[in-house]
Formats: C-alpha cells, sequence, structure tokens
C-alpha cells in the first residue's frame, strides 16, 4: 500500500479527479461524457510528444526542437497525400523524418557532446527554416478526404489517434520496465559516469532516447495532419514548451534517471484539461496563457507537497519485512 501511495501517477491521478469534479460543479457540461471524449482526442498529440520526451528527460537531456520535427512532418505529410501518394509510403516517410532528425540530435549530443539545450535550440532553427523553404511558406491544404476521416474513426467509442498513442504508450512503458536496455535510459540519468564505469553503451542510449523523440513528434505530425485537416505554416511552434511541462508535470525528473511513461501521458491530458476547461469557465481567451499557467504552478507545488508527506508518512510506517526483523532479533540470544 505504501508503494502504491508513493506512485506519482496516483497524485496526478487525484489531482485530475479533484480538478475534473471542481470545474464540473461550476459548468456541468465538462463532466459530460462527449466532453471528455474530446478531450482525450485533443490530447492525443501532447500524449505521444510527451512519451518521446520522456526518453530525452530520462537520460538528462531534453530536446526543444519537437515543435519543428512535428511542424516539418506535418508538412511532408501533406505535401506527399495531396500529390497522390500511397499512404503507407507517406508514413514511411514521416517517420523517417523524425528518426534522422532525432539521431542528428543524439549524435551532437553523444559524440560531439554539445549540451543537449543548444544542440536541439540549433536543430529547432535548422528544421523550420527547412519546412518554411519545402513549403514555401505556404499552407497545405486539399488533404484527401479518406485521410481526414481516419480521425473520425472509433473503438468503443475511442477515436483511433487516442488508440494509436494510448498503444505507444503501453509499448513504451513495458519496453521501459520490462527490458534491460530499457533500464539503462535511467541507469545514464541517474549517474552516467557510473554507467560507463559498468560497460553500459552510454552513447548508444542518448542516440536512441533522441531518436525516440523525433519518432513521437513525426507521429504528432501524422495525428495534427488526421485531425486538422490542413497545414499551417506555423504547426508545432511553441508546443515543445508544452511537452516539457506535461512531462515534468507528470512526474519525470529535469534531472534524469526518475519518472515513467505513464505519469508523463497523465501530465498531458491534465494539461489539456486545463486549457479546455477554461472554455467551459467561460474566461476570456487572452487569459488562457495566464490561468494556465497559475494552475500549473499551483498543481505542481501542490503535488510536491503531496508527495513529501507521503514520503514522510511512508518513513514512520514500518514495513512487514521490518517487523519480522525486530521481531527475529528480539528472540535471539
Amino acid at each position: 500500500m505504501t508503494r502504491l501511495l508513493k506512485a506519482r501517477e496516483l497524485s496526478i491521478t487525484l489531482l485530475l479527479i479533484v480538478f475534473f469534479i471542481a470545474v464540473g460543479f461550476i459548468n456541468h457540461e465538462f463532466v459530460t461524457g462527449n466532453t471528455i471524449s474530446l478531450m482525450l482526442k485533443a490530447s492525443a498529440i501532447l500524449l505521444v510528444m510527451a512519451v518521446g520526451q520522456s526518453f530525452v528527460l530520462f537520460t538528462a537531456n531534453i530536446d526543444v526542437s519537437v515543435g519543428a520535427i512535428m511542424g516539418l512532418s506535418a508538412a511532408v505529410c501533406g505535401v506527399l497525400l495531396t500529390n497522390g501518394v500511397n499512404v503507407w509510403f507517406v508514413v514511411l516517410a514521416v517517420l523517417m523524418v523524425g528518426t534522422i532528425t532525432g539521431l542528428i540530435n543524439g549524435v551532437g549530443v553523444s559524440y560531439f557532446k554539445i549540451p543537449s539545450i543548444i544542440m536541439t535550440l540549433g536543430m529547432l532553427g535548422i528544421i523550420r527554416g527547412v519546412m518554411l523553404l519545402y513549403t514555401e511558406g505556404m499552407w497545405i491544404e486539399d488533404i484527401p478526404n479518406y485521410y481526414k476521416k481516419l480521425s473520425g474513426l472509433s473503438l468503443l467509442g475511442v477515436a483511433l489517434p487516442v488508440w494509436l498513442t494510448v498503444s505507444i504508450l503501453i509499448i513504451a512503458h513495458i519496453y521501459l520496465t520490462k527490458t534491460k536496455f530499457g533500464r539503462y535510459f535511467f541507469a545514464v540519468g541517474d549517474n552516467e559516469a557510473g554507467a560507463r564505469l559498468v560497460g553500459l553503451p552510454v552513447n548508444k542510449v542518448k542516440m536512441l532516447a533522441f531518436a525516440f523523440s523525433g519518432i513521437s513528434a513525426s507521429i504528432a505530425g501524422l495525428i495534427f495532419v488526421m485531425n486538422i485537416g490542413f497545414v499551417p505554416n506555423q504547426t508545432g511552434s511553441g508546443i515543445e514548451l508544452q511537452v516539457i511541462v506535461a512531462a515534468v508535470l507528470g512526474g519525470v525528473s529535469l534531472t534524469g534517471g526518475a519518472g515513467s511513461v505513464a505519469g508523463a501521458g497523465l501530465g498531458a491530458i491534465f494539461f489539456t484539461v486545463i486549457n479546455n476547461s477554461l472554455v467551459y469557465l467561460k474566461i476570456p481567451a487572452y487569459w488562457n496563457d495566464v490561468i494556465s499557467g497559475l494552475l500549473l504552478l499551483v498543481i505542481v507545488v501542490g503535488d510536491s507537497r503531496f508527495q513529501k508527506y507521503l514520503m514522510k508518512h511512508s518513513a514512520h510506517t514500518p514495513m512487514k519485512g521490518d517487523n519480522d526483523n525486530d521481531k527475529q532479533n528480539k528472540d535471539s540470544p
């Protein structure tokens, strides 16, 4: 029970439920099934990118180029689709965009020892420029209807993009927790020097982390085109900050080695819920950034205090094994 209470996922889930109830008390439409379904669909892009970003954060690095990668991926997707290219080739090409750009980031950080914030900031500018050159600064419209209709497909009342992102989250969670190599990401972020000493492939781990981040941004680009049906020339601009905040809100440490993709996914959903709740609270749009930022600070501080309370409580609660050991010590001569 103590381990369950210490889980970051539990605290963020409780905060999400409390927030839902509070807003629903003010506007009952906020807690209807249709609204919840729409918010889950809206969170798909942020969720899949937060999962990818988590791999990088686990290694004590950061990737601020994901918004630009998402934009370029969406542009490639849109151009190829409007030119009548087979959809499976489009998906493959878009995923290659994310993989290649992610690996470039990984090589720069791992082998050239460029700080990740500098490397990915530089790549952000380069990728954004390549996107504008590729599209000639124009919006991409006339996306084929069959691709846009994929967003409307549902199973058990849940939209296809949501199923896709949940599947990615589950696969990432299993990979990180159930495989030997998956645990290397945490080891590298927790103590890189120690990881090198014991023979872990640190550079390879970092490269894969950035590659996974790039791939997740490309998947987000595919979902964006599916949901929106066109590609503005500023697609993905600014979303990298939301992705990082969502992951940190879900308990992924900025200093590396701690957190989970499940928590990052919950953080992405929570961030989306906060933004959408302002509409139901009938708050003017120009207050959105201020209130969203304030709510995030309150939630993060409140969650931090809740975690400290749980740690303090668990420290004063003897474990079953400890009681048995104490009993044996008393019985021994």
